[in-house]
């Protein structure tokens, strides 16, 4: 039987959102004499690029031209503690950042920009996450990828979005009530699958809160026989709509596996860059936001991970600067709960 959903008593957390990052336009060749010199000094600084589907195309193709690795956040961590290389250069967000140095503590993790955070890690502050964990100490805490390493080490579980679903169906099994955080989305979707008795933080991403599902329906009437993908951080009525919903690695799977020739995807757009790369004939349109006709404060990218640019990446690697730093004591209490859900998926 399906629990009630407790309702959060919290007011979401105030998050100021970057205006997107405007990098000058490059030639063929400097863009090709930028990589060129990207590719000597990740030899020279015995260092391996790691970024994030969401980001630029062009630090995906540098990635995987270098032998690095293009994946989502826990397999960017995962990949780095089977490199011999000393340094990680993470392009994505901080907390994908702190994830890889929570997992490989020995290693050198370094970041073209330090204030590429996260409107979830931004939206569930440290200091307020506890003390909201105080008064309810009859939870287990169960937190999303998408936080900090402070955050992390007050849970008992982190979870991405590809494993929330079996992780709480497991811990609903035993009887445990659920404190969850930081995205309600997904966190009301995980409670509606699952029947799990849990309590939400309140956050959300700002680019998937962004999807609409009335403009979603009309453009599905254009395009009746296009498939809908749809990340579960998005919105309840976005979601009903999905014939498949799923975190970014399930939807690139999607769009590989399905027979359908038009997909209609809702989460970052910088997805599309390894649909298009695995999936070149099959079409691909951008779900709308509220961008459509509008200004718009996401517009299905994040402006975080705008600020991650070959400029950047370049600069970093020639200074060793905007290393990624984590107090002993919280990575110590950091590594138990996502080693906890590495262990799950092993076991599975």
């Amino acid at each position: 039987m399906t629990q009630t959903i407790t309702p959060v008593e919290i007011k979401p957390h105030p998050v100021v959102v970057p205006a997107h990052p405007h990098w000058p336009a490059l030639s063929a060749e400097q863009k090709q004499a930028l990589k060129e010199r990207i590719k000597a000094l990740l030899k020279q600084r015995n260092a391996v690029l790691v970024a994030h589907y969401y980001t630029d195309g062009d630090l995906q193709e540098l990635a995987e031209e270098t032998g690095g690795c293009v994946a989502d956040s826990l397999e960017m961590a995962r990949f780095g503690s089977r490199q011999e290389a000393q340094t990680l250069v993470v392009c994505g967000v901080r907390f994908m950042g702190e994830t890889a140095k929570i997992l490989n503590p020995e290693k050198r993790i370094l970041m073209p920009d330090l204030n590429a955070t996260c409107s979830l890690d931004e939206g569930c502050p440290a200091d307020e996450f506890s003390e909201f964990c105080d008064q309810h100490p009859d939870h287990t805490v169960v937190v999303y990828a998408n936080t900090s390493a402070r955050v992390k080490a007050r849970s008992d579980w982190v979870v991405t979005s590809g494993i929330a679903l079996p992780i709480i169906e497991h811990l609903a099994a035993r009887g445990e009530k659920i404190l969850w955080a930081p995205d309600k989305h997904l966190g009301h979707y995980v409670q509606r699958m699952t029947g799990a008795d849990m309590l939400l933080w309140n956050g959300s991403c700002v680019v998937h809160e962004e999807f609409k599902s009335v403009a979603l329906e009309r453009i599905r009437r254009l395009h009746p026989d296009a498939a809908v993908l749809v990340h579960p951080e998005s919105p309840e009525d976005v979601i009903e709509q999905a014939d498949v919903v799923g975190s970014t690695t399930a939807l690139i799977n999607a769009v590989v596996e399905m027979e359908n020739s038009e997909f209609i995807v809702a989460t970052d757009g910088g997805i599309f860059h390894k649909m298009k790369q695995l999936a070149p004939n099959k079409k691909l349109i951008a779900a709308p936001t509220a961008g459509e006709g509008a200004t718009c404060e996401s517009c299905a990218h994040c402006p975080w991970m705008g600020m991650n640019a070959l400029q950047n990446l370049a600069e970093v690697l020639e200074n060793q600067n905007n290393e990624i730093l984590i107090d002993p004591d919280i990575r110590e209490q950091a590594v138990k709960p996502i080693q906890r859900m590495l262990d799950f998926a092993q076991n599975r």
